[in-house]
């Protein structure tokens, strides 16, 4: 007697990591995406016309700045954005791929996470923002497959503005913190 079964073959999730993996080359190969210092691919999309100058904005700053700026981010396989802070809020828009986890410290030491994705059942959000001056960064939930999400920050970013973190210094900052400072710095 022959019989079929209705599941999925055995190989069929190897099958769909490599398609996933597929598609995250397919999109940085297609949108120009190039590495970037804190892990993961981007390619700057847009940066305003429009200029805020070093008067109006707040003194952290130090100069002019674009009044907003967007990038395109992509994670794949274990890859990780490593712990950095900037001087702006900056805004994650989710695009397609496997959810990521935003990890955050604040300036005071209070640990945030925010699960970027569309599954909005299980606490992911299609959108997330993280605060001026927090340390963050992000990887993916299942650490296979990609994650393609926008990135808006306001004022624009400028890498002026970027600083990425040292194990060593945060780990000593935030001590109870350490397993995250050590998981997403290299």
């Amino acid at each position: 007697m022959n019989v079929r079964s209705s599941s999925k073959p055995a190989f069929s999730w190897v099958t769909e990591v490599n398609d996933m993996e597929q598609r995250g080359h397919d999109w940085i190969e297609s949108l120009g995406l190039q590495p970037h210092p804190e892990g993961g691919y981007f390619a700057e999309v847009y940066r305003s016309e429009d200029v805020l100058g070093a008067h109006a904005l707040p003194e952290r700053f130090g100069a002019d700045r674009a009044v907003a700026t967007s990038i395109y981010y992509l994670l794949d396989g274990e890859a990780f954005s490593a712990l950095h802070r900037i001087q702006s809020d900056e805004i994650w828009h989710f695009h397609d791929g496997t959810s990521l986890s935003i990890e955050a410290i604040s300036p005071d030491g209070q640990r945030h996470t925010w699960r970027l994705g569309l599954d909005v059942g299980a606490g992911e959000r299609p959108m997330a923002v993280v605060p001026a001056g927090y340390w963050f960064g992000a990887y993916l939930t299942g650490r296979r497959g990609f994650a393609l999400v926008g990135c808006t920050v306001a004022p624009g970013f400028d890498f002026r503005d970027f600083e990425l973190a040292q194990r060593a210094d945060l780990s000593e900052r935030f001590a109870a913190h350490r397993e995250l400072i050590e998981l997403l710095t290299r």
